[in-house]
């Protein structure tokens, strides 16, 4: 006799099949279930495609440091610069989805498949969005030397003089490189592009006036500006800034519509289970309400942000279609 005529002349054996079918389904989910509540149940790999010191490892340790707190497990920085955060991004792009190996993400995620001919991810098939933490603004700045004491001002200069006055970048579709070429692009005029390998040595040259101008960010021009050396003309972001609040924004000063912001983010593998992502998400907003965290961010020239995984997902997508079209416009190209 087979087993379909066992079944059909037994119909409590079908019923027991399905029972077990059951049971088993529904210990399943209430495995992931639990597995999911747990998390985290062993130390997180944060990884920082950059060096240690610049504003990304500044939010990662600071935030790192109070969901560690928080969470009851280690979250522990991992820099892993090289090759435009390619090597940090494609380790967690590989990492396993379950929420221990999650990136500091940067605009050069969204940029870089436009940059490079080759890149070891495909942005939305590859990272899951949490959220995005803070950003640090770019300032549009020049030597003291420059005839400008407004945006306005640098672009007649430059359209007056094309091609005669220069800028500097952490190098060729960094931050600040892709944040000037968007703006020599709206405004209409044309500056010489000088690469270098940081943004450090960039801005120690405008200092010294072997450079005109520069896009370069808060964290890192504020001292500058304040002491003198440096002159800030705009900032890139859509609104004024709390820690500038007098200086307007390039988009109100002659380029409607500019705007460029150095975000900090984290994303984790995809797949990554959305009960996982989304607990991320909600403890991370809850560190960007405490008073203290909000003061170290203030000091270091970062404003927190905290949306939520959608949003985020969405700003990514956002931020590859803007970039690159400027990229590909451009005729930019990384090696």
């Amino acid at each position: 006799m087979g087993r379909a005529q066992l079944r059909a002349r037994h119909p409590a054996t079908r019923f027991s099949a399905r029972l077990v079918t059951a049971f088993a389904t529904a210990f399943a989910a209430l495995a992931a279930l639990c597995a999911h509540a747990a998390y985290p149940d062993r130390p997180v790999r944060l990884v920082v495609p950059y060096s240690a010191g610049g504003s990304t490892d500044t939010v990662a340790r600071l935030v790192g440091a109070r969901l560690s707190e928080r969470l009851g497990q280690q979250f522990v920085v991992d820099n892993r610069t090289g090759a435009g955060t390619l090597i940090g991004t494609e380790i967690v792009a590989r990492a396993a989805p379950d929420g221990h190996t999650l990136l500091m993400a940067t605009p050069p995620l969204a940029v870089n498949p436009a940059l490079y001919e080759k890149v070891p991810y495909v942005l939305e098939r590859d990272f899951a969005a949490v959220t995005n933490i803070a950003a640090s603004s770019n300032l549009l700045v020049v030597h003291p030397s420059v005839a400008a004491a407004s945006t306005r001002e640098l672009i007649s200069l430059l359209k007056a003089n094309p091609g005669k006055h220069n800028y500097g970048s952490s190098g060729v579709g960094g931050a600040g490189h892709l944040a000037m070429a968007l703006f020599t692009s709206m405004a209409g005029v044309e500056a010489v592009h000088v690469p270098y390998k940081g943004g450090a040595p960039a801005v120690a040259d405008l200092v010294a006036g072997r450079l005109s101008l520069m896009m370069a960010n808060l964290t890192t021009a504020q001292p500058h500006i304040r002491s003198g050396r440096l002159r800030a003309l705009g900032i890139g972001t859509s609104k004024r800034s709390t820690l500038f609040p007098d200086l307007p924004t390039i988009a109100e000063s002659g380029v409607p519509g500019y705007e460029a912001n150095n975000w900090n983010g984290l994303v984790a593998p995809a797949r990554t289970p959305k009960a996982i992502l989304d607990r991320l998400y909600r403890e991370i907003a809850a560190v960007l309400r405490e008073p203290a965290v909000a003061e170290r961010m203030a000091k270091s020239a970062l404003e927190p942000i905290g949306d939520t995984p959608a949003e985020f997902a969405r700003y990514l997508g956002a931020e590859a279609e803007k970039w690159g079209r400027l990229v590909k416009a451009a005729g930019m190209r990384a090696e």
